[in-house]
C-alpha cells in the first residue's frame, strides 16, 4: 500500500498544472456552487468569508462578484497568484498560508473548504485539527461549509490500479495530468475520503453546531440525502452562538 508523503506534495502538482487546473471538469460548476451556498450560509454583501484551501481562487472570486469580501489562503503560491490575477478589483485578498498554520480567532461571517482544499490532501492524521481551526476562524453563529470525497463512492467506484487504504480512508491513484502548454506527466494522488458520520463526528468534536450532511457533486450541491451516488459530502453548519 502505498503511502501518503511527507510535506506539501501536492504543490508539485500545482505548480505544473498552473492555470490548466481550470480546465478541469469538475471546476466548471463554480457558479452554481456558490449560488447554493449562499443561500445555505446566508451570506450578504459585506460579510467576509474565508476560503481554506482555496487553490486558483473560483470559489473566492465568484464570493467576492456578489460583493462578499473574501480572504483565501493555499499552500500552493503558482495558485495564489492566479488567483490573485484573476480577482482584479473585486473585494477578494490571497496568501500563502499552510492550513495547519491557521490562526484565525473570530475573525469571519463564514468560512468555506471546497474541492477538498488542503482538508483531504493529508492522508487523514490532521483531519480533526483542521476543521477545528476552521471552526476557530468565524464568528459565534458564523456559517462553516466543508467538502470532502465519499467513502462510499470511492469504494462503490473504485478503478482498476488505485489503492484504498481501509485503516485511514486514503485513495491513491495514478493520473495522468496535462498542463497548459499541452505536456502531460503521471503523477500519484492522494486522496482522504470519509464515510457521512466521520465528517459528523468531526464536526462536532470541533464544536459545531446544526450540523447537516449532504451527498453533492460537482455543479449539483444542495441539501440532498447522503447517496451511494454522489462522489462527495458537503458539511453545512454554525459555530456556537455561546462560547
Amino acid at each position: 500500500m502505498s503511502t501518503v508523503p511527507p510535506g506539501p506534495w501536492f504543490n508539485e502538482i500545482a505548480a505544473f498544472l498552473g492555470p490548466a487546473y481550470l480546465k478541469n471538469a469538475f471546476t466548471k460548476g463554480t457558479e452554481q456552487e456558490v449560488d447554493f451556498l449562499v443561500g445555505a450560509l446566508d451570506l450578504r454583501p459585506g460579510m467576509r468569508v474565508l476560503d481554506v484551501g482555496c487553490g486558483p481562487g473560483r470559489h473566492a472570486i465568484a464570493l467576492a462578484g456578489r460583493g462578499i469580501e473574501v480572504h483565501g489562503v493555499d499552500l500552493s503560491p503558482e495558485f495564489i497568484a492566479i488567483a490573485r490575477k484573476a480577482a482584479g478589483d473585486l473585494p477578494a485578498t490571497f496568501e500563502v498560508l499552510d492550513v495547519r498554520d491557521l490562526a484565525f480567532q473570530h475573525e469571519f461571517d463564514a468560512a468555506i473548504c471546497l474541492c477538498q482544499g488542503g482538508f483531504g490532501l493529508l492522508g487523514g492524521e490532521e483531519d480533526e485539527a483542521i476543521v477545528v481551526k476552521i471552526a476557530h476562524a468565524v464568528r459565534p453563529g458564523g456559517g462553516v461549509a466543508v467538502s470532502a470525497f465519499s467513502s462510499y463512492f470511492a469504494l462503490r467506484w473504485i478503478e482498476d490500479g488505485d489503492e484504498f487504504d481501509p485503516a485511514n480512508g486514503v485513495n491513491h491513484e495514478i493520473a495522468t495530468l496535462k498542463n497548459a502548454d499541452g505536456e502531460e506527466i503521471e503523477r500519484d494522488l492522494w486522496t482522504t475520503c470519509f464515510t457521512a458520520r466521520e465528517l459528523r463526528l468531526i464536526g462536532r468534536a470541533a464544536g459545531l453546531v446544526d450540523i447537516r450532511i449532504s451527498g453533492v457533486s460537482p455543479a449539483s450541491f444542495g441539501a440532498g440525502p447522503v447517496t451511494l451516488r454522489n462522489p462527495e459530502l458537503l458539511l453545512l453548519a454554525r459555530a456556537p452562538t455561546d462560547r
